[in-house]
């Protein structure tokens, strides 16, 4: 079915992580599990941070926007995911199937330019700690959010224009868990190379352009941790940048190798790497950020005082 003019739009059918029957009811255990820790791991610590005065600093500004990504396009996945499991529907419609991918692309975009933006947070901490109360002023931290939310709701409108600007022949059967662009151009009838690279090279302007700042960096961030005279400082400087390598390591190596490969080596495999950053990598975060920060550890323990004394 074609999109556009008289024709009917058309109706799309995720097939989903897998059609073994006896996989669904473990699988839906799982994810609903992973799901709900995602939920609570992260609206947790987007709360800690509002509420204790401590955390009140550009690096735990960032954290709870990179929180609520998280929170959203895990919301945007999960919740369809789990109802195909559940009751074996697997029929989305044609608005349903763009409004998941826009808001997928959106978020996924965003957390992209917050981690580049978390790596500059560190580097102005640690390579300029005497100027990082101008430099990263509540000013500059809300226009540099302000910016990844703006650059990201652009390249959604492409990324999303380029996906479905196409006509569709039925059956419209996505080989995915959500309607992801590799497997929803692949059901277009028309010529989409010219969609393709151009889907490439927006990911790829996102994806390389973030990671350079990062890389960049963390550059600087070593050559100043190695100049440090004094073995504490070099080690709290490293603990200050492991959650947020972490954090990158998983969700850029997983993004790199889904979207920075030409559409023909795309395959089943994507599925599994899928999983990875829009289940279990929104999931990892608030334990990577908590359970490693002695900060986060200390605010944690005194609202949990602070809780026990009034009851």
């Amino acid at each position: 079915l074609a999109m556009g003019g008289n024709y009917t739009q058309p109706r799309f059918i995720l097939l989903g992580i897998t059609d073994t029957p006896w996989a669904q009811a473990p699988l839906f255990g799982l994810f609903l599990l992973i799901y709900i820790v995602t939920l609570v791991g992260n609206i947790g610590l987007m709360v800690l941070v509002w509420v204790a005065p401590s955390l009140h600093i550009p690096m735990y500004f960032f954290l709870t926007h990179f929180s609520l990504a998280d929170v959203c396009y895990s919301t945007v996945i999960s919740p369809r995911m789990l109802t195909d499991l559940l009751f074996g529907d697997k029929t989305i419609s044609w608005a349903g199937c763009v409004t998941q991918f826009h808001l997928f692309a959106l978020f996924v975009t965003a957390e992209c330019h917050l981690l580049a933006t978390m790596a500059y947070d560190r580097h102005v901490a640690i390579c300029h700690p005497l100027s990082y109360v101008l430099v990263v002023s509540p000013r500059a931290c809300w226009q540099l959010v302000a910016w990844c939310y703006l650059v990201a709701s652009l390249s959604a409108l492409l990324y999303t224009g380029c996906t479905f600007g196409n006509s569709f022949c039925g059956p419209c059967r996505v080989d995915h868990f959500f309607c992801d662009a590799s497997p929803v151009l692949r059901l277009a009838c028309s010529d989409t190379r010219g969609c393709e690279a151009a889907i490439f090279a927006l990911a790829t302007a996102n994806g390389l352009g973030t990671s350079l700042v990062i890389l960049l960096s963390y550059g600087r961030i070593l050559h100043a941790v190695l100049g440090m005279s004094s073995a504490p400082s070099r080690a709290r400087a490293f603990r200050t940048c492991a959650s947020h390598l972490a954090s990158v390591s998983v969700f850029y190596g997983s993004l790199f190798f889904m979207y920075l490969q030409p559409a023909s080596r795309h395959g089943s495999r994507d599925k599994v790497t899928s999983v990875f950053y829009t289940v279990v990598s929104p999931m990892l975060n608030p334990f990577s950020y908590s359970l490693r920060n002695k900060e986060v550890k200390a605010a944690l323990e005194r609202c949990r005082r602070r809780v026990f004394n009034l009851c």
